[in-house]
């Protein structure tokens, strides 16, 4: 059974900097895509980043409000997906959960990090 476990929120100030870690475990020839969503108080949860294998590399997605702020990695071997989150504001406060798609179409999840970022 896939797993997936994320480590590194926090609480941080406007301008500071987090770096979110994902592993997978359980999977099987790995994972085609990894990334992170976020889920603010009484909000729906969104994207915030993506990595997606295609044709031997990664193709990456942002969502517009992160873009030149975040930054997705992936250890493919390892499973592991990164997000180093430079330049924080109050509005990426939120729980961030990272996502696993496998080669079959299967999406996975895990607990989530809380990342909290005080004015």
């Amino acid at each position: 059974q896939v797993q997936l476990v994320e480590s590194g929120g926090g609480l941080v100030q406007i301008g500071g900097s987090l770096r979110l870690s994902c592993t997978a475990s359980g999977t099987r020839g790995g994972l085609k895509g990894m990334g992170w969503y976020r889920q603010a108080p009484g909000k729906l949860r969104v994207m915030v980043a993506t990595s997606t294998s295609v044709d031997g590399t990664n193709s990456e997605n942002y969502a517009n409000s992160v873009k030149g702020r975040f930054t997705i990695s992936r250890d493919i071997l390892k499973d592991m997906v990164f997000l180093q989150m430079d330049n924080l504001e109050p509005e990426d406060t939120g729980v961030y959960s990272c996502y696993g798609n496998s080669w079959g179409g299967r999406d996975y999840w895990g607990q989530g990090t809380q990342v909290t970022v005080s004015s």
